[in-house]
């Protein structure tokens, strides 16, 4: 079994011989998560009891704006939505599996270059369809229950590393071979994930700075440590 001390160690050692090629890696991947977060919460979010009634309450003091007006706010939204949606399918999952792999050829060779993070656009159609199907599968665990949707998170998590490293897979077969590769593991890499909780606070209370200059590459850099050792470990 791998040791989380040994990880981090080795996740810091090879952030700290590519750092600002790590920090650039890692800013880039933030903003596209970040960004198709936001999407995720505008399009699954939806207002409570207590929003409704909030809204319903203060709906005599607004003045009514007018149908045309109403259309296009909502056209408006939508686009944004859609928008957002197909960037994330097309633009960052393929950068996300570059992203990845430059982290994991970080482990063993300082040199790697930014080159790497295009890596996910080579056989484009198997890697969109991957992590489509990725997506698809936790969002329908999710809709079930938090805690399922979570536990088949962890379960899909090698899926963006292993796109690349088993080139002769299909999709379906890449996302099996990651839930076989995580079982036994899954809750040790929970673990593992919560023993960054303290820099995560750091970056709050930082407005970002520790997070986009040490903990972001620092954690990356980690998890294709990870990676490596489940798959070692098999």
């Amino acid at each position: 079994m791998w040791n989380r001390q040994e990880i981090k160690a080795g996740g810091k050692a090879a952030f700290k011989a590519n750092y600002w090629r790590s920090v650039g890696v890692s800013f880039l991947l933030s903003l596209l998560i970040g960004g198709t977060a936001v999407a995720a919460r505008v399009n699954s979010g939806s207002p409570g009891t207590q929003g409704q009634q909030s809204l319903e309450e203060a709906s005599g003091s607004i003045p009514e704006l007018p149908p045309a007006l109403i259309a296009i706010i909502a056209g408006a939204i939508l686009a944004v939505i859609i928008v957002s949606l197909l960037l994330r399918i097309f633009l960052y999952n393929p950068l996300k599996v570059g992203c990845y792999q430059f982290f994991e050829k970080n482990q063993y060779s300082p040199d790697t270059s930014l080159d790497m993070i295009m890596t996910g656009f080579s056989r484009y159609g198997r890697t969109f369809l991957t992590l489509f199907l990725t997506d698809l599968y936790t969002a329908l665990w999710c809709i079930l229950l938090i805690i399922p949707g979570l536990i088949k998170a962890y379960s899909y998590r090698l899926v963006p590393y292993l796109i690349v490293d088993e080139p002769d897979l299909k999709p379906g077969e890449v996302i099996t071979l990651s839930r076989q590769l995580m079982k036994g593991h899954k809750w040790a890499a929970f673990v593992y994930d919560l023993s960054f909780l303290g820099w995560e606070l750091l970056g709050i209370i930082t407005l970002g700075l520790v997070d986009v200059f040490w903990t972001r590459p620092y954690k990356n850099n980690a998890d294709a440590a990870l990676y490596n050792a489940i798959r070692n470990h098999q």
